[in-house]
């Protein structure tokens, strides 16, 4: 339409091609789309009606645009409107610039209207990612402009994410960090961690609760906090006990059930693994650990208001379903390709 062409001349995208005269001819998207049409069309007539231009017009304009490249883009010899191998070459390379500029166009159309240019989530991993990405799959069918950018991080690191600017929403935060300036914040729920080791871990055959001194001789696994400023903080970890260290609950999950190590994982991460009898969750005598993370964003300054990408997602993240899903959800933790991935160890 009308906006679509105003928009393309204002906007034009120009290819700078170098003559056998050193001098340079500016190609722009306005000519490269009536090049277009009269290939589409096949005569001058039917894409001068399409144009909305007399005939003589257009071809004075594809005269000139043959002149200033100083190459013949299409066969006069018949009453049809054929292109040369040139003018073919040109048609095909420019199409997929003009559908770029279409595409850039109707982008920043929409951003004009309250849309985010980019909206980065970070995600602690005790998220479930399979529910983040059917999130993100529903804010896909929004036909939104906003690109979306998700980020894996652990314990204080999310919060850091959010604070340092390298993130507009963070998911999982730890509980205290309502108490910081600037940053609104929501509970997102509650989830219980289990003690759990192999079946062929020696902790499992100890019948009576675990105590600390009992739990201490065995190397842990934790999970690295991922925050890139501060002190890094650790949890589960007992003073002297060797600690072997991984980068996410993934891995952290993988290297329990090998029998690398003890540690507290979630109840819905190990379920299925409980339920298989490839681990073995073991009472302990120290106190339950119950995790109650939340999510936050920056507060607006001012009179400004969040986004419409940031919009969305704060309000599908308030539902009751989405928080019981982000932390109770399974099914990308435990792919059931990946259950029986490692050979199971049989007790001694």
């Amino acid at each position: 339409g009308g906006d679509e062409q105003s928009v393309s001349r204002h906007n034009s995208i120009y290819l700078n091609i170098e003559l056998t005269t050193m001098q340079k001819y500016t190609l722009d998207s306005e000519q490269l789309g009536l090049l277009q049409t009269v290939a589409q069309t096949g005569s001058m007539a039917a894409a001068a009606r399409q144009l909305g231009l007399v005939p003589s017009a257009l071809s004075y304009r594809i005269r000139q645009i043959e002149e200033g490249l100083d190459v013949l883009l299409f066969d006069r010899s018949s009453r049809q409107a054929r292109l040369t191998e040139a003018g073919q070459e040109l048609v095909r390379s420019g199409a997929p610039l003009l559908e770029a500029m279409d595409a850039l166009a109707q982008r920043v159309r929409r951003i004009a209207t309250g849309w985010e240019p980019m909206l980065t989530i970070a995600a602690d991993a005790m998220v479930s990612e399979a529910t983040l990405l059917e999130l993100v799959q529903a804010f896909d069918a929004l036909g939104a402009p906003t690109r979306l950018r998700l980020r894996t991080e652990t314990l204080s690191g999310t919060l850091d994410a959010l604070l340092s600017g390298q993130a507009d929403l963070a998911i999982g935060i730890q509980p205290e960090a309502k108490q910081t300036v600037g940053i609104e914040h929501q509970r997102l729920g509650e989830v219980e961690f289990v003690f759990v080791v192999a079946p062929s871990h020696p902790l499992a055959s100890v019948r009576a609760p675990l105590s600390a001194q009992t739990i201490q001789p065995h190397r842990i696994v934790a999970v690295a906090d991922s925050t890139q400023r501060g002190r890094a903080i650790s949890v589960g970890v007992l003073p002297g006990q060797d600690v072997l260290t991984v980068s996410t609950m993934q891995q952290k999950l993988y290297a329990q059930r090998m029998g690398l190590g003890c540690g507290w994982l979630p109840l819905p991460m190990v379920q299925p693994l409980l339920d298989a009898g490839q681990l073995v969750s073991k009472t302990t005598r120290l106190p339950p650990r119950r995790y109650q993370p939340g999510y936050a964003w920056r507060s607006p300054s001012g009179q400004a208001h969040v986004g419409k990408a940031l919009g969305w997602w704060l309000s599908q993240l308030k539902l009751p379903r989405t928080q019981h899903a982000l932390l109770h959800n399974p099914t990308l933790h435990h792919p059931h390709n990946h259950l029986h991935a490692l050979p199971h160890k049989s007790k001694p």
